[in-house]
């Protein structure tokens, strides 16, 4: 006995194949050509690492509200302790602590720290952006202490105290401190008492000579830069900030602050960094 045939081709199911069969090498040939049409998908840079280095009478936790945000968006950071000890002696020990970071790097300084990244920055092809924050950004040869003379206005150089110390070679050296009654209205006028008062106790003190170190490099010069001028500023006037800034051809924006930006108005100078940081992925 034959077995059951269950299923045998008609002419009609044949041609219906054959149509389902064509549709679907027409649908093929018109696919095609728009998938291998599609650019290539490259992924994006890798973020830059973005280095903070505080200035005078500060640490590095001045730049903490600043790191949370930072660290939030996707970047790494990180905030070396400034030695305050001299400008030669600042920016070797920058240069020295950049050659430990791979890829591109954006480097902020806030008030003497925007001297110390100016010169350690010079040269190094990792650092691909500049910030300024309520910084100085002196030229090769010009003082903190010169630039201060032709834009006056700051009353901290008025309130300060000073402490030697000895040097390596036997030698004496001085200390300068914010008076602490003095702190809060030369500092961070616009931070709580409450805070000042702990900021003016832990302070760290900067060597005097910083102020008449003179620098041999301006990276300012060649590197990209980007500048945050705090309006209600008593330690830099701003005026000097605005000068120091049109003169590097900084990317500028200024907001109403003490110079205690860092901490007064963390948001404001993350988002200036991190202006800095995109255009390093462009």
């Amino acid at each position: 006995m034959r077995p059951k045939t269950l299923f045998r081709p008609t002419r009609k199911s044949s041609a219906a194949l054959a149509a389902t069969a064509a549709v679907a090498a027409l649908t093929f040939a018109a696919t095609a050509p728009a998938e291998a049409a599609r650019p290539a998908q490259h992924p994006a840079p890798p973020k830059p690492t973005v280095v903070l280095v505080h200035g005078a009478f500060a640490d590095s936790s001045s730049w903490n509200g600043v790191i949370k945000r930072l660290r939030h968006d996707g970047y790494r950071v990180l905030a070396p302790a400034n030695p305050l000890r001299g400008l030669a002696n600042d920016a070797d020990y920058l240069r020295s602590f950049l050659k430990s970071v791979r890829g591109p790097v954006v480097l902020a300084g806030h008030s003497y720290g925007g001297s110390v990244i100016s010169q350690a920055a010079a040269g190094d092809p990792d650092v691909k952006a500049l910030v300024y924050i309520a910084a100085f950004a002196p030229d090769k040869g010009e003082t903190p202490a010169e630039l201060g003379e032709k834009f006056p206005g700051a009353t901290l150089p008025t309130v300060l105290d000073e402490v030697p110390f000895p040097l390596p070679d036997g030698s004496t050296g001085t200390d300068l401190y914010i008076k602490a009654d003095k702190f809060h209205d030369a500092f961070a006028a616009d931070l709580p008492a409450s805070t000042t008062d702990l900021m003016a106790t832990t302070q760290r003190p900067v060597a005097a000579s910083v102020f008449t170190d003179k620098p041999t490099e301006a990276a300012w010069k060649t590197i990209p830069s980007w500048d945050l001028i705090t309006t209600q500023d008593k330690a830099i006037a701003p005026d000097e900030q605005r000068f120091m800034a049109h003169r590097a051809h900084a990317r500028t924006t200024e907001i109403r602050s003490s110079h205690a930006v860092p901490v007064s108005h963390p948001a404001a100078v993350t988002d200036v960094i991190e202006q800095a940081a995109r255009s390093t992925t462009r």
